[in-house]
């Protein structure tokens, strides 16, 4: 990592840090601590299986997608791979993007997937879940349109940008799938490595071996493609189920559309450049509770039990990174196994 990129990094996390600070210093946490207090075991438990069901849902999306390109992965193993890299997407500038290198050099490495259908698995989850995600927060921004919530002229702002990701991410896909040696010629250098017996300007083998694994799968597989769609959209309903959940923990009763703002405030908050949303996250939820005129104790309480959480997979990544890397560790200490 470069001086300047160090630079970056320190300066998102300052700022994260310092948006946390003001934040929590307009919130009365003494009486978040009370509300927090109320809760019970069987309120953790529910919460707790909810979030499992989200995970679960979250692995088993991605191994469709892998038996859809003919990469027989097991369940465990999935997860110790998507909790390791969403570790380091978590400590890193962009909670939505940063363990993919991670989780690549483990398909190719461990699951000993060519690099072409190591991609395939990886970026055709990485696609669907992103462009499910962003479709999903245009609808939900769509829908406040025809409320009375918020100017109509700030949704269809919002709604303008994510309709150019989602259109951008469709653009993609199709030049990978149609015309990949188009894509190999503007990308020399990575098709070099694919295929290093020939010349990078004529190496577009790498390319097309992607494009085709991706049509077949998009031909002979959609019944598991539209199963894979069916779990990521179902994952979302439990997202927005966790946070009724947290809000009926916190005595709050909300109507439909204020759930979906709130929502929709946190999600759009993590799409911003700031390490594992923080800042932005709580900033959110202080300024949609307050244009709601919710209690700012119970924003306090959903901060404090979001970040909790975090906390939790956060350490859980960390130790399937660890358990990742160890193998590797033992592997490499050892002169035979490096052919010495």
């Amino acid at each position: 990592m470069s001086m300047r990129q160090r630079f970056l990094v320190l300066a998102l996390w300052g700022l994260a840090l310092a948006l946390v600070a003001w934040t929590l210093g307009q919130l009365p946490l003494g009486e978040m601590l009370v509300r927090l207090a109320q809760l019970d075991w069987q309120d953790y438990l529910w919460w707790s299986l909810t979030n499992v069901l989200i995970l679960a849902l979250a692995v088993k999306r991605w191994q469709v997608l892998a038996f859809a390109l003919h990469a027989n992965l097991g369940m465990s193993w999935l997860f110790r791979l998507r909790q390791a890299g969403g570790a380091v997407s978590f400590i890193t500038p962009g909670p939505q993007f940063g363990g993919e290198p991670l989780q690549l050099f483990w398909l190719n490495r461990h699951a000993r997937l060519p690099l072409h259908q190591a991609i395939a698995v990886l970026g055709l989850d990485r696609l669907l879940e992103t462009g499910t995600n962003i479709a999903v927060l245009l609808a939900g921004v769509l829908l406040m349109v025809g409320t009375a919530i918020m100017p109509v002229a700030q949704w269809l702002q919002v709604a303008a940008v994510l309709l150019l990701i989602l259109g951008a991410l469709v653009t993609t896909t199709l030049v990978i799938i149609h015309h990949p040696g188009w894509l190999a010629e503007r990308f020399r250098r990575i098709a070099s490595h694919w295929q290093s017996d020939k010349p990078p300007e004529g190496n577009t083998a790498g390319w097309e071996q992607l494009a085709a694994l991706l049509r077949q799968a998009v031909v002979q597989e959609r019944p598991r493609l539209w199963l894979a769609s069916g779990l990521a959209i179902a994952g979302w309903g439990l997202l927005l189920f966790e946070l009724l959940l947290l809000l009926r923990f916190l005595g709050l009763s909300v109507t439909v559309a204020d759930l979906i703002l709130i929502m929709l405030g946190m999600r759009l908050a993590m799409l911003l450049p700031a390490p594992g949303g923080i800042g932005t996250v709580e900033a959110s939820l202080f300024w949609s509770f307050s244009f709601l005129g919710l209690p700012l104790s119970a924003a306090a309480g959903v901060i404090a039990l979001t970040r909790l959480r975090d906390v939790v997979i956060l350490l859980i990544g960390l130790g399937c990174l660890a358990g990742l890397q160890r193998p590797f560790a033992r592997r490499n200490k050892t002169p035979a196994a490096n052919g010495i």
